[in-house]
């Protein structure tokens, strides 16, 4: 059972907090995904139109010192979705997000969680189950050191092979 919700975990972190997503499509049925696959695109220089509280969020964790990464394991060539993600992932970077891309098939001698997953300070993890749509259906928290271990090891190995988000294309 998940007591706070995401942004409240981000706020008590005080070190790291990072976020391994695996899938090629969440909540499909997202408007914004919609108004991206009908045309619309994000004017940088309209911030107003973009900024969102999860980015400021971001902001005020890496102002407080926390690092924040999230690396995406992806199918190439990409999903539309994950064209959509790619797009919207630059007021992420802003914010102070570091953002890796991993295409599948350079991860398939990794051992990798069966779930995606946020994990705070090495030392709680927030781990996400979604439907076969991609809507997310239930979190867990989980603090046994074995399995953050496993978790902060299978992170790093992405991390390590990932493609910083200003250096890959999507296929």
């Amino acid at each position: 059972m998940v007591e706070r919700t995401l942004e409240q975990y981000l706020a008590a972190c005080t070190r790291s907090a990072i976020h391994l997503e695996m899938r090629d499509g969440y909540t499909l049925n997202d408007p914004a995904y919609h108004a991206w696959q009908a045309g619309h695109r994000i004017d940088l220089n309209d911030r107003a139109s973009w900024w969102r509280p999860w980015l400021q969020n971001i902001v005020n964790a890496t102002a407080r010192g926390v690092v924040i990464r999230r690396a995406r394991i992806v199918s190439e060539p990409v999903s539309s979705y994950i064209r959509y993600e790619y797009d919207v992932t630059v007021p992420n970077v802003r914010a102070g997000e570091q953002v890796r891309w991993l295409p599948r098939r350079r991860a398939t001698d990794l051992a990798l969680p069966g779930n995606d997953f946020w994990l705070f300070d090495e030392e709680v993890l927030l781990v996400h189950h979604f439907s076969g749509d991609g809507d997310k259906v239930d979190s867990e928290i989980i603090t046994k050191l074995s399995v953050v271990g496993f978790h902060v090891t299978a992170f790093g190995a992405v991390w390590e092979r990932a493609i910083p988000h200003d250096q890959y294309r999507p296929e």
